[in-house]
């Protein structure tokens, strides 16, 4: 004979901010290489992370993910565990004292002829859930204008989606919490 059902007398367990007791499964070798540097396509993807104040946050890790430069989307495992020669897509980034962070990555190519983009995560101090958002690149205008969430967003909301490429051909980012030009985050 089956046991009663019990009652449930717990309540959910709310978010959890990051803290130092998430290194043990958030740190590993060469996290932030998605694509061995200086190899052929391989570029820096870089930025700050700031708070309402416009104070760098030098406490937290952003995570991107990315199809590979001709739009292929990567689902191999090992993501975590990196041979210098395959592209995972995937990348995580602690950020320094100054609030930045970097990836060596490659462009990402276009998806069934959409924008290319790397999808975003942060995890920050006082944040209970993290944030969701994009880095588009800056190439291809009308590809950028079709998009359903950049063409849904104001100019200067769109602006903050956009990276800008640097004279090397690297991509540079910055991601505001909050305040003055906050960045899109997307509700999940």
């Amino acid at each position: 004979m089956p046991a009663p059902t019990q009652p449930k007398t717990h309540k959910a367990t709310p978010g959890q901010t990051i803290g130092p007791f998430f290194a043990f499964g958030l740190d590993y070798d060469k996290k932030h290489e998605v694509a061995f540097p200086h190899s052929a396509g391989a570029i820096v993807l870089g930025g700050r992370l700031y708070d309402g104040d416009g104070a760098p946050i030098p406490d937290a890790i952003v995570e991107i993910f990315g199809a590979d430069s001709d739009g292929t989307v990567p689902r191999g495992r090992g993501s975590r565990r990196r041979d210098d020669h395959t592209f995972t897509g995937f990348g995580r980034s602690a950020t320094t004292d100054e609030g930045g962070f970097e990836f060596w990555t490659r462009n990402p190519g276009a998806i069934d002829g959409k924008a290319p983009f790397f999808a975003v995560v942060v995890f920050a101090r006082g944040m209970p859930d993290k944030l969701h958002t994009r880095i588009y690149l800056p190439e291809n205008p009308e590809l950028l204008d079709a998009d359903p969430l950049l063409s849904s967003l104001r100019p200067e909301e769109r602006a903050t989606l956009i990276a800008t490429r640097t004279p090397e051909g690297y991509l540079r980012h910055d991601i505001r919490l909050q305040g003055e030009k906050e960045t899109v985050f997307l509700a999940f």
